[in-house]
């Protein structure tokens, strides 16, 4: 280890040492995808076990209220779980967030749910990586700043949400109102690379759900009478899809709709993802669908509502969020680990946190690989290596109220 106090290398010690492993173990071992309701509440029952060996206020929080649209274009109310929420010395100089999620993309029914041993030290599972070995890691470093003398100096307020694979719908408020007043923000999503690179910019990210409304008729005797909400679909779609460029992603994802081919069809929905760079971007994509939309409805006579947004705002690499890397890679220099960033253009609820107005580092989890599928990995000598990197910097945010 390079420059550290006694209180800091204490901390560092005890955060490596903690019983990680088997915590992710049992965590990865039971399905939270993010429709599971039942497995996400087995889940949080532990995660809520393992958390309040810390003090503070320790809660259960309701998901808010969200709505979908189906095939046919009608809204209907989706479910969330619970999300975990601690508060800890909300009085003390320097106030910090943590945040994680709990939930997985295996749904209840997805062919992958179990651990198995890849190779000496690669543990293998659905959500190892993203992101139950972070949660450990978070849990390892709060508790070893939690027994040093500086812990008086640090408050912090820990959300774990059960809804962030799917854009955390019913969080994003809770995340939001913690965020307000914090120094800066650690969120334990996996290292961008294996190597534990950290994920710097990432750009912004809006789901929409175009439902179209036109009018049926014969498609023999009578189809001047229809409006075709198929074709104008279709032609919405080509319109956002010759959007994209290097600053803005447009995927067109799906469309529903038609029925009888001796019918003019009257309804449809069209599903797009738009990816945008930056703030600016993100104005200028606003300004296209509502161009796009109001011609489209002009042009075929439909009506058209627009459901969605950027739920996830571009997050730019700012001079707080640059001092607050550079403190991360000190730390890391400190423990002999070679701590480097790059853009990414994955989007998650470190998006939200910087549109907040605070900085944040949202990959300081463990280091693993092919998230998100069925070779999701986790290299387990990273949760004592992150753990430490975490319990670090956290004291050297604490020492700030010097």
């Amino acid at each position: 280890m390079g420059q550290l106090s006694a209180i800091e290398r204490a901390a560092v010690e005890a955060a490596g040492a903690a019983p990680m492993l088997a915590q992710v173990e049992a965590w990865a071992g039971i399905n939270s995808g993010s429709r599971n309701l039942e497995g996400l509440g087995d889940v949080a029952a532990l995660l809520s076990d393992a958390f309040a060996g810390l003090p503070g206020e320790l809660l259960f929080r309701e998901a808010a209220p969200v709505e979908a649209v189906d095939a046919s274009g009608k809204a209907y109310p989706i479910e969330h779980g619970r999300n975990l929420h601690l508060v800890v010395r909300p009085k003390a100089p320097v106030q910090l967030l943590l945040t994680g999620h709990m939930d997985t993309v295996f749904g209840i029914d997805h062919a992958f749910q179990s651990l198995t041993w890849r190779e000496d030290g690669v543990l293998g599972g659905p959500g190892v990586a993203d992101m139950k070995g972070g949660i450990a890691v978070m849990l390892a470093a709060l508790e070893a700043v939690e027994a040093s003398p500086l812990a008086g100096r640090l408050g912090y307020e820990v959300v774990i949400n059960s809804d962030e694979e799917v854009g955390s719908p019913g969080s994003a408020a809770l995340i939001a109102k913690a965020a307000q007043g914090k120094r800066a923000a650690l969120t334990y999503e996996p290292a961008a690379l294996p190597d534990g690179t950290l994920a710097g910019a990432r750009p912004g990210s809006g789901n929409f759900s175009f439902v179209i409304a036109g009018r049926s008729a014969h498609a023999g005797r009578n189809p001047e009478d229809g409006r075709n909400a198929v074709v104008a679909a279709a032609d919405l779609a080509l319109r956002l899809a010759k959007a994209k460029g290097p600053r803005l992603s447009v995927n067109v994802a799906k469309v529903d709709g038609g029925g009888p081919n001796n019918v003019v069809p009257d309804s449809a929905v069209l599903r797009v993802n738009m990816r945008p760079a930056t703030v600016e971007d993100q104005t200028r994509a606003h300004s296209l669908i509502d161009a796009a939309v109001a011609m489209v409805a002009a042009e075929h006579g439909v009506a058209i509502h627009v459901h969605g947004s950027f739920a996830r705002p571009p997050k730019p690499m700012t001079p707080a969020a640059e001092q607050l890397f550079g403190l991360v890679k000190r730390a890391g220099a400190d423990l002999g680990q070679a701590i480097a960033w790059q853009p990414t253009g994955g989007v998650c609820d470190g998006n939200n946190i910087a549109a907040c107005g605070v900085p944040v580092i949202d990959t300081m989890g463990v280091r693993g690989g092919k998230i998100h599928s069925m070779e999701e990995y986790l290299i387990v000598e990273s949760l004592a290596e992150r753990a430490a990197l975490s319990a670090l910097t956290l004291l050297r945010l604490a020492g700030e109220a010097e």
